[in-house]
């Protein structure tokens, strides 16, 4: 499957969004695109801060980088899945 370009996609998340203005996503794909593209965005910035961290000598401002992108990628997927987190001090 072949990548979309940037205009195509944009073209698709302005049409999905508004089809969810307007409660018009009987299949819930713009619900899905929406979702998939704000989850992309935040696994991709750990796969490009991953990167650096291997190919730059594993830098320890590097490796705070991509922790904090990791913890920032959880809460976002905890967020989205609607998912509440209890912290009971076990860890």
């Amino acid at each position: 499957m072949s990548k979309p370009t940037d205009e195509e996609l944009k073209t698709a998340l302005r049409r999905a969004m508004i089809m969810k203005e307007h409660g018009d996503d009987p299949d819930f794909l713009a619900k899905s695109l929406l979702n998939h593209h704000y989850r992309l965005s935040h696994l991709l910035e750990v796969l490009f801060a991953a990167d650096r961290y291997l190919n730059h000598g594993m830098a320890d401002h590097e490796h705070t980088n991509l922790l904090r992108l990791i913890e920032k990628t959880k809460t976002v997927e905890e967020q989205v899945a609607k998912i509440e987190h209890y912290d009971f001090g076990l860890d």
